[in-house]
């Protein structure tokens, strides 16, 4: 599992590779750090994600939290077929952008 991150004009990029769960909500953490006033649009990249729990879900809404619950501003892409029924299953759809 590892996460890593790109700022590209004032978006930024978390891939997360292997398993999203409580393993990782520190380097999580440290990624959405990195968003600042000028950060329009964060991009999750699921597309290397195998297996999302409950805390990898409440990680997504400390996200949602930092970019000021903005519903267009998060956009969850390349999820595979399994962990984006979740998502959808949690009603993710309703909070963030699933692509």
């Amino acid at each position: 599992m590892s996460i890593s991150s790109q700022t590209t004009d004032n978006k930024l990029t978390i891939s997360i590779s292997g398993r999203f769960d409580f393993g990782i909500h520190k380097e999580f953490r440290s990624a959405i750090d990195a968003i600042n006033q000028q950060t329009v649009h964060v991009f999750v990249d699921l597309r290397t994600t195998e297996y999302v729990d409950s805390s990898a879900l409440g990680m997504l809404l400390l996200l949602k939290n930092k970019m000021n619950d903005h519903k267009d501003s998060i956009s969850l892409i390349n999820a595979k077929p399994d962990v984006k029924k979740i998502l959808e299953i949690a009603n993710f759809g309703q909070l963030f952008t699933l692509n």
